[in-house]
């Protein structure tokens, strides 16, 4: 299973948030392959705590021929087309996409998988867990469930409206 997380707090040419999520997966579903599932959008705190705006998330998996190093870059090349510019880490963003998981792969190396702070995030877990209830970080060993268990009280995201798509 190859999961990619969606976060924004900025707007874009495109609109708020919600609108720039959605055409980087209508890229990403054109330009890598078939998104198989994709949660609903939850809102969440920047993390670490700061005066940004709120994000939105949401993660999909999906079915790609590409490798992990060229996934990641056509990521970044969404991101860029959307109008995402890298200035300083944890910075407010009209898109952030992320690599969490490439089939079960385990890596030290860009992109390191999976993703290394995925397990800490209420707003990767939770929209996780709706596609994905079954699946296993492949290094903890711990299901999606057990880790949203251990998340620290003040790691949290709020459901959005909205049913589960699945194409």
């Amino acid at each position: 299973m190859i999961l990619i997380a969606f976060g924004a707090n900025q707007p874009s040419a495109l609109g708020p948030p919600r609108q720039t999520i959605e055409a980087a997966m209508a890229n990403l579903d054109q330009e890598a392959g078939k998104i198989m599932a994709r949660s609903r959008f939850y809102r969440s705190a920047p993390v670490p705590v700061s005066v940004q705006p709120w994000y939105v998330n949401a993660v999909v998996s999906i079915e790609t021929r590409l490798q992990p190093e060229t996934l990641l870059n056509l990521l970044h090349g969404i991101e860029t087309h959307l109008g995402r510019v890298r200035r300083e880490k944890n910075e407010a963003r009209v898109i952030d996409l992320d690599l969490l998981d490439y089939n079960g792969l385990i890596r030290d190396n860009p992109p390191i998988l999976p993703h290394p702070r995925m397990h800490e995030r209420a707003f990767v877990l939770l929209p996780l867990a709706e596609i994905a209830p079954g699946w296993k970080h492949p290094v903890l060993g711990l299901t999606v469930g057990q880790l949203i268990a251990r998340l620290p009280p003040d790691q949290t995201a709020t459901l959005l409206e909205g049913p589960v798509e699945d194409r």
